[in-house]
């Protein structure tokens, strides 16, 4: 065993798994629609789409490194659940299918457009099942091979972007900056992720001789942190970039669209390829990832009943016919979703990286609080409005700022650690 030399390897590996379709497109559109509020923009993205993943990972290290772990704090049939919605919409009905669609889009179609989208979807899917299909070999595969590759190409793009600029900010968006930057954080679905991406990486460190929990949860964060400042670099490097045309482009080029013209200004004729690498890497990682854990979570779901190698090929042929929606259309359908689930992710994660801290009685009421709000988000999105509901929301301190999620949350969670019967006496009080 090599500490050092895992760390690294698990930790490029948990990089690329993060860094994926919404990665790429996601950063230099914000950057673009920010224009000189840029750095308060991307603040706001670096905390749910960098500092939540770390918290997750960190979190379910110290609870078991299994989504069912955290979720149990709030009750088995929630978790069950609870865990199921997530890796369904970090599977294959979102993340997983747009990852095949940003590649065809954007690693495929400028470069072969005689291509047709189901070849495109063969071609990823296969590639994906081949590399998922052994799954003590899916970290090794992504750490040692596709990331030091992905991370070379990038950073020629950011290189060149920051130190020959295309251009310099001219406006300011006129949104609260910092709210922008955390709601389009969303998007990456990192987060959500970072609960399932835990179970991948304890596997991985057990794989490698680590089997005490003391070097479970050193390996984990250390590989974590490791991921957290590549995404740091690339987020930062990509939001810059877009902020710098913010007076070429208007704010709302699409988002492939906007890619590929930077790219191709950069760095010439040999922009389209280099972009292609980069888009068809970071997509087959994250895709790679993601299959893996579906296929880890399911099996030990149905008990072994169904076996692992059988939900990944389900999980790539139904992800291959899904892809072939097209990007934009995925990302309609995940918005809604997203509202509902994502802020009880944030308050999942925040409550277990305290877990000893939090009484276990804190979580449901907590969740409960959460709920009320994220529901009614949903719920907007659907453009379905419920009166009494959206006057709740809307009369919650921080609600102007996009966050009216926060004090329900703190206050269910005080109810239902007065009104309930602790269920866990080890559990310390609240310092």
């Amino acid at each position: 065993m090599n500490k050092k030399n895992d760390v690294i390897v698990m930790g490029l590996a948990l990089f690329a798994m993060f860094f994926g379709a919404g990665n790429l497109l996601f950063p230099p559109s914000l950057g673009l629609y920010a224009g000189k509020a840029y750095l308060l923009c991307g603040l706001g993205f670096f905390i749910t789409a960098i500092g939540m993943p770390l918290l997750g990972i960190i979190a379910g290290a110290k609870v078991g490194g299994n989504v069912y772990d955290i979720g149990n704090k709030v009750g088995k049939k929630f978790s069950k659940v609870f865990a199921t919605i997530i890796v369904l919409t970090i599977g294959p009905l979102l993340a997983i299918p747009r990852t095949g669609a940003t590649t065809y889009e954007m690693g495929i179609q400028p470069l072969f457009p005689m291509v047709p989208e189901i070849v495109g979807a063969i071609i990823f899917f296969g590639l994906t099942l081949y590399l998922t299909i052994k799954p003590s070999k899916v970290v090794d595969n992504i750490g040692k091979i596709l990331t030091p590759v992905l991370l070379l190409v990038i950073g020629i793009i950011i290189v060149k972007g920051v130190v020959t600029p295309l251009g310099t900010p001219v406006t300011a968006m006129k949104e609260v900056a910092f709210t922008k930057g955390f709601t389009e954080g969303y998007q990456t679905v990192d987060a959500l992720a970072s609960l399932l991406f835990g179970i991948v990486i304890i596997r991985s460190i057990k794989d490698r001789g680590y089997n005490t929990l003391e070097d479970q949860i050193s390996l984990s964060i250390k590989s974590g942190v490791i991921a957290a400042c590549g995404l740091l670099f690339v987020y930062g490097g990509l939001i810059y970039i877009g902020a710098s045309v913010n007076g070429i482009y208007d704010v709302n080029t699409e988002k492939s669209l906007l890619l590929i013209n930077i790219t191709t200004s950069l760095l010439q004729g040999s922009g389209k390829i280099i972009l292609s690498i980069v888009v068809s890497l970071a997509c087959l990682t994250t895709s790679i990832g993601l299959t893996a854990t579906v296929g880890d979570f399911f099996e030990e779901l149905t008990n072994k009943k169904v076996s692992y190698k059988t939900i990944v090929i389900i999980t790539c042929l139904f992800s291959g016919y899904f892809s072939i929606m097209g990007v934009d259309s995925i990302v309609k359908i995940a918005v809604p979703l997203l509202e509902l689930v994502y802020p009880i992710s944030i308050v999942l994660i925040l409550l277990a990286s305290m877990d000893e801290y939090i009484p276990s009685k804190f979580y449901l009421g907590s969740v409960i609080g959460c709920f009320i709000i994220s529901f009614n988000s949903c719920l907007i999105k659907l453009n379905i409005t419920i009166d009494f509901l959206n006057d709740f929301s809307n009369f919650m301190p921080l609600s102007s700022y996009g966050f009216p999620w926060i004090l329900p949350s703190i206050v269910g969670g005080i109810l239902s650690t007065l009104l309930l019967k602790s269920t866990n006496k080890n559990n310390k009080k609240i310092a």
